[in-house]
Order: C-alpha cells, then sequence, then structure tokens
C-alpha cells in the first residue's frame, strides 16, 4: 500500500468487511459470530514517552498553597467588609473584619514564603514589573495591600493615628478584590487542565468563595447586633460561588471529572453542603436573639471555603497527572480549526 492510496476518507479499494477487528469491537465480533477473533492492534491508550506523564504535576505543597488561595480570599473580603462597616457606623464589626483581614493575609504570606523555601525568593519577585505576568501583578498586590491592612488593625485596636487608619482601611478595600480573585487567574495561566479550562468562571467562584469565608469570621466573632451586612454578604457569596462553579464544570466539559472524583469529589461536596447550609443559617440567624446560630452558620462558612479551595487545588494536581485532560481538548480544538 502506498502513501497515494491513503486519503482523509479512509484506504482505497480497502473491504471493510475483510479488515481484522480490533479493540472493543473485536470482543463485539467475537461474541456475534462465534469465531474466536483476536484483536490485532490493542486498544489505544494515553501514554507519553519513558513512562513520563504529559504534563508535570504542581510541585506545590497542598497546605500550604491551598492554604495560601483561602487566606488571601479571606483577607480580601474582610477589607471589603471593613470598608462597608465603618461607613455605616458598625466598629465592632469593623474591627473584627480589620483584625481577621491583618491575620489572614500574615498567615497566607507566611504560608507562601514557606513553600517558596526562604524570603529571598518572594522578594526577588518584586524586583521586576512584569503586567502580563499574574505572579508578578500578584507579588506587588500584595506587597502594598499587606502593609495596609496592617495599618488599619493596629490603629483601630490602639485608638490612635485614626486619620491614618481611616485612609489604610480605604486602601485595603480598593486591594481587596484582587487579592481575593487574583489567585484564580495565577491557576488558568497555567497548563494544568483542569485549573486552565475554566479560566472564565474561577475568578467568580473565588470571589463567592472569599465573600463566604469573611462572613463567616464576622458572623463567628462580630455581635449579632452588628451582624446585617455579614449576613447579606454570606447570602450573596453561596449564590455566586456556587452558581459560577455549576457553569464552569458545564462548560469545561472533559477536563472537569476531576472535580467529580476521589478527593476532590469529597471537599467539593462538602464545600457545597456547608456554604449553602451555612448561608441559610446566616440569613434565618437574623430573627432569633441566640447567638449560637450565627456561631454555627460561622464556621459552616470558613470550612466550606477552605473545602472549596483545598478540592480545586487537589483536582488540578489530578488532571495534570492524567494525559487524557491534555490530550483529549488539544484534539478537539485542532479538529475546530479544520472546521
Amino acid at each position: 500500500m502506498s502513501e497515494s492510496e491513503v486519503t482523509r476518507d479512509g484506504v482505497r479499494h480497502a473491504r471493510p468487511d475483510r479488515e481484522a477487528p480490533t479493540g472493543v469491537h473485536a470482543g463485539r465480533r467475537r461474541r456475534r459470530r462465534g469465531r474466536g477473533e483476536q484483536p490485532m492492534v490493542p486498544d489505544a491508550e494515553f501514554s507519553s514517552y519513558y513512562g513520563k506523564p504529559v504534563l508535570n504535576k504542581p510541585t506545590w505543597k497542598p497546605l500550604d498553597i491551598a492554604g495560601y488561595l483561602y487566606l488571601g480570599g479571606l483577607a480580601g473580603a474582610s477589607s471589603l467588609l471593613a470598608a462597608g462597616a465603618g461607613a455605616t457606623g458598625r466598629p465592632a464589626l469593623g474591627r473584627t473584619a480589620k483584625l481577621g483581614a491583618a491575620g489572614a493575609i500574615t498567615l497566607s504570606l507566611a504560608a507562601l514564603v514557606h513553600d517558596l523555601g526562604r524570603p529571598a525568593r518572594f522578594l526577588n519577585m518584586l524586583r521586576v514589573f512584569k503586567p502580563t505576568s499574574p505572579m508578578s501583578v500578584g507579588s506587588w498586590i500584595l506587597s502594598g495591600y499587606a502593609p495596609l491592612t496592617l495599618a488599619a488593625a493596629a490603629t483601630d485596636v490602639t485608638g490612635r493615628y485614626r486619620l491614618v487608619g481611616s485612609a489604610a482601611t480605604a486602601g485595603a478595600a480598593v486591594l481587596g478584590p484582587a487579592v481575593a480573585t487574583y489567585t484564580a487567574v495565577l491557576l488558568s495561566d497555567t497548563a494544568v487542565p483542569s485549573w486552565h479550562e475554566g479560566y472564565r468562571q474561577l475568578p467568580f467562584v473565588f470571589a463567592g468563595s472569599a465573600a463566604t469565608s469573611a462572613a463567616g469570621l464576622a458572623l463567628l466573632a462580630a455581635p449579632a447586633a452588628q451582624a446585617g451586612p455579614a449576613r447579606r454578604m454570606a447570602a450573596l457569596g453561596a449564590v455566586l460561588e456556587l452558581g459560577s462553579f455549576q457553569v464552569m464544570k458545564r462548560r469545561m466539559g472533559l477536563t472537569a471529572e476531576p472535580f467529580e472524583q476521589g478527593r476532590p469529589h469529597r471537599l467539593l461536596r462538602a464545600a457545597e453542603a456547608l456554604t449553602a447550609g451555612g448561608a441559610a443559617l446566616a440569613v434565618l440567624s437574623a430573627r432569633v436573639r441566640d447567638r449560637r446560630p450565627a456561631a454555627a452558620a460561622g464556621a459552616a462558612l470558613l470550612a466550606g471555603s477552605a473545602a472549596l479551595r483545598f478540592g480545586v487545588f487537589h483536582a488540578g494536581v489530578a488532571s495534570a497527572e492524567d494525559p487524557r485532560y491534555t490530550v483529549v481538548p488539544q484534539r478537539e480544538r485542532l479538529r475546530a480549526r479544520e472546521c
């Protein structure tokens, strides 16, 4: 058979009824005709040279980086809540949110530096500013945001330099949304299939998750009389998080499978239950005098947000380990271009 005999429609002069059966079809024909044919070619399997994966899976430490994602979202949304509390005359709620933002961003940076190995590596990222790099932009955002949150919390606790504290609170609120969502852009900018394919909705998922975590902290620690904004943030954040995540999975196609398998599936199902239940309980807690429902709602929202971040992290690692999630979408894109 020469190369000229091979066309897009198959091989010229080929007789399908005389071709040797292969793969799954071979088993079907053998059972139907009873001839006992054996497949000439084994079923195709996704593999790579020397048994190496198509992609190198992320080497980030799960506790460090998933914790960094979670705590950064908690800090950014808490800064927004603190600014809203200050504007509406809720000092106890504002102090809770400011302290939460300062503590969360400190722990978030500590987790990031621990994963990097030494602080100098984070400082090295500030040597240049590269607008096309989410890591570079995020490093600069964090370097500006962290001092503002610490200043806002310190001035609130000490009661001194209130003008400086108000300016720091406003500045942190301006940068807060970026802090809460830039990590979604950072993940989506990688080649990891289950992160990259969700680039349209993942920032909205992280924004909703950040809002629920900040609301959960406020419900857990702030007086119930001042927790109205936190209850509203919990409800809106839960709708945004859960709705965006469902849309994202539908649009991702094959690469959404890791979200429905193994540890990621268990974490994400827990996240859905905790977030939905916590938000409902937060709304209902406004009608009772007892603080225990509000505290339970806050704990559920904090746990649900953490479960979501860890679930997304582990799903991405799982998708990088299986070459099918890299190869099949590439082939589909190539076919779409040919058409």
